[in-house]
């Protein structure tokens, strides 16, 4: 059984960081392929970054040079360093596992950016 659990989102002020993590069960994760996704409230969910097994990583323009995406294929983990966050990044975070055709969602890590 496949398990893809987030953690470390919470309640952070305008300008702070966060680290999420995502760790994986139940596949091989040095072969998948990784992303994290977020969807804030009435909005779509949207791709903010994807790194391949071997480590290169690609970010959609809103999060560059402010999100960081990594990988520990020891630990089956997935990470996303968030910085100088602001209330726009308010969303709940997913990590997505893709090995095509195969592909599996986390439930998601809660974000909030408030003063």
């Amino acid at each position: 059984q496949v398990q893809l659990v987030e953690s470390g989102g919470g309640l952070v002020q305008p300008g702070g960081s966060l680290r999420l993590s995502c760790v994986a069960s139940g596949l091989t994760f040095s072969t998948f392929y990784m992303r994290w996704y977020r969807q804030g409230a009435g909005k779509e969910r949207e791709v903010l970054a994807h790194i391949t097994p071997t480590g290169e990583a690609v970010y959609a323009d809103s999060v560059k040079g402010r999100f960081t995406i990594s990988r520990d294929n020891v630990k089956n983990t997935l990470y996303l360093q968030m910085n100088s966050l602001n209330p726009d990044d308010t969303a709940k975070y997913y990590c997505y596992a893709l090995e095509p055709p195969t592909s599996y969602w986390g439930q998601g890590t809660q974000v909030t950016v408030s003063s």
